[in-house]
């Protein structure tokens, strides 16, 4: 990975800064002035380890020999994705907002609390590796891979509409491409010259939700210190993405459904309206027809929506694309890990040909990278596919009637996520003795059998049995102390990711950890 680019004229910021992302295995290159970084820039060699760009570029304000605003606007010139952050005082903070308003990823006001420091760090990373990955991707691989009828009907689709701008929505199963596909249209559009942004409605919290999308004004809730542009405003003269659409909050859909009639919204916390000039694809695995019935999906919504549908097959539906995407993700795999590419026989191409792929193509991708690290020669053979092929192909031995945790165990060997224990009668594997691949979609409901609810019911039983007044409170903070560690276990640590994932805000895990004492 690149370098952490640190420039600051304190000796004492640039060392803890320094050693906090170096107990995070993060690379850091320092510098005392605006100068030192342009002479830097203007040295850079990819080929060359030790000139390698910034992944990163973290720069105070107030240096002598130059502003860091001055520095922002140089290298925002010169390097229009490098996320850069900017550290200010708090007597700085005009200057930081006008930092914000000039691109900057995000300000850190001094004195600054170093594990958060890090976590934005951290997250600046992420954003940038993930440029980079769908830059490379866009660049270097082919959009789409099919030969299948049915994949050959998506693509006469997407030329069909390559003169258009016109909503699309795009259907299908969880990891069978409709991202890739949303690209496809925006390349191959009238806005292609336009930014693509995407986001996926289901994996950010409620209440940040409608910020992500619209963005806010300053003060607009307690830290909201800076105005900031959502991702309709991001994706100006180009294609927003809305991914799960189908879980977007009903609330929410009331604000889309607004933008999509007229064409304006307004930031949260702000007045005055701001004309959109985006073109929107949506997608969702749902069936909104039902959501729509259900009462959890406005119709006119869905309608507004619903112009030009696009189902995407699941990869079970085009076997025959299956050699071609397994060779295509063998060699791709070997690029991101400089190894030699791996080679796979007709007899493992056979085996997994007749694998089901609940995990559509997202999963043939894992398994061909599971594969680069850990078949053991050049030639994959059928043996050396892992568990969850091999497995899917034997026959299932009958269950014998056993204990709950006998019952639950199975389900967690054959790759698939149980629900997490709330009771210590039911211990549960640790998130890391789960094998890779990561584990496929969760079955349909009563497809596992529920030893975790009956253990519960077990537990609180005797506990009422005992003649206690506070079984709710017990068993809560239980449930809430398991479900937080097991989250911040997946995660190292890290406590805003842990929360986007369980679905609630920063704010609530951090009360949660403080009040269940797991400090």
């Amino acid at each position: 990975m690149k370098p952490i680019w640190i420039v600051d004229d304190d000796p004492s910021i640039r060392f803890v800064l320094e050693k906090a992302l170096a107990r995070e295995n993060l690379p850091t290159r320092s510098f005392t002035n605006p100068r030192e970084v342009l002479d830097a820039l203007a040295d850079v060699d990819a080929g060359d380890p030790a000139r390698q760009g910034p992944q990163v570029l973290v720069s105070d304000i107030r240096m002598p020999g130059g502003s860091g605003l001055q520095l922002l606007e140089k290298v925002r010139a010169q390097q229009p994705g490098l996320p850069v952050i900017i550290m200010t005082a708090y007597s700085d903070l005009d200057s930081a907002v006008s930092a914000f308003q000039r691109g900057a990823f995000e300000y850190l006001p001094k004195p600054f609390d170093l594990p958060k420091a890090v976590e934005l760090i951290r997250r600046a990373v992420e954003e940038s590796q993930r440029e980079e990955v769908t830059d490379e991707a866009q660049s270097a691989a082919p959009e789409m891979l099919g030969q299948a009828p049915a994949m050959q009907d998506v693509f006469r689709a997407i030329g069909r509409l390559s003169q258009s701008q016109v909503t699309v929505l795009i259907t299908g199963e969880s990891g069978s491409g409709k991202e890739l596909v949303a690209r496809a249209l925006h390349k191959h559009s009238p806005v292609a010259g336009g930014p693509f942004v995407a986001i996926n409605t289901a994996a950010i919290p409620k209440d940040l939700l409608e910020s992500e999308l619209f963005g806010h004004e300053r003060g607009a809730f307690t830290g909201a210190q800076t105005q900031r542009r959502g991702r309709f405003e991001q994706a100006e003269g180009g294609t927003l993405f809305l991914d799960e659409i189908g879980d977007m909050p009903f609330d929410l859909q009331t604000r889309l459904l607004r933008v999509l009639s007229d064409g304006h919204f307004y930031r949260v916390g702000g007045h005055n309206a701001v004309k959109a000039h985006v073109r929107v694809i949506a997608a969702t695995h749902q069936d909104l027809e039902q959501r729509v019935k259900d009462g959890v999906f406005r119709e006119d919504l869905f309608h507004r929506l619903n112009v030009i549908r696009l189902r995407l097959p699941a990869l079970r539906e085009r076997k025959e694309d299956v050699p071609m995407l397994a060779r295509h993700f063998l060699q791709q795999s070997a690029r991101q890990l400089g190894v030699e590419p791996k080679r796979i026989s007709a007899a493992a191409l056979e085996r997994l040909g007749a694998f089901s792929f609940p995990g559509n193509v997202r999963q043939l991708e894992n398994i061909c990278h599971w594969l680069t690290v850990m078949a053991p020669a050049q030639v994959i053979e059928p043996k050396d596919l892992p568990p969850e092929v091999l497995g899917a192909m034997a026959p299932l031995a009958p269950a014998p009637a056993a204990s709950p945790v006998a019952e639950v165990r199975p389900a967690l060997e054959a790759g698939h996520e149980a629900v997490p224990s709330a009771v210590p009668v039911l211990p549960m594997s640790p998130p890391e003795a789960m094998q890779w691949p990561p584990a496929m979609p969760a079955p349909a409901a009563g497809a596992v059998p529920e030893a975790w609810e009956q253990g519960l019911e077990a537990e609180a039983q005797a506990l009422l049995a005992s003649g206690r007044l506070d079984v709710w409170d017990v068993l809560t903070r239980r449930f809430e102390s398991k479900l937080i560690l097991t989250a911040l276990a997946s995660t190292r640590g890290r406590r805003i990711e842990a929360a986007h994932k369980l679905g609630i805000g920063r704010n609530t895990i951090t009360r949660k950890i403080q009040e269940l004492g797991l400090e």
